[in-house]
């Protein structure tokens, strides 16, 4: 179900807008003059939906990759994912 209020109602029932997006884990979406104006939603689903769709982007990437015959074989993955960890505690000792 989509939830819309008017632009106002951000002002007048902040506590009510910001406990139904915790409660739902869905945006609210607010109006300005009966048009579309801004979404208002909880951080931990903001962080969530931003989550999936930086996933969703690598496994289209991938996708593409592989239909493009960019692989890689299971030894040369290992190594560079050796590199990265490595990469990584050196980072942690500065």
């Amino acid at each position: 179900m989509m939830n819309i209020r008017p632009s106002a109602a951000i002002r007048k029932n902040y506590n009510e807008i910001s406990e139904l997006c915790k409660r739902t884990g869905e945006p609210v979406y607010l109006t300005k003059n009966g048009s579309g104006d801004l979404v208002v939603m909880d951080i931990v689903a903001f962080t969530q939906r931003e989550s999936l769709l930086k996933l969703k982007g690598k496994l289209m990437q991938s996708d593409i990759d592989i239909q493009k015959g960019r692989t890689y074989s299971v030894e040369e993955t290992a190594a560079a994912m050796r590199k990265a960890v490595a990469e990584v505690a050196d980072a942690g000792k500065e």
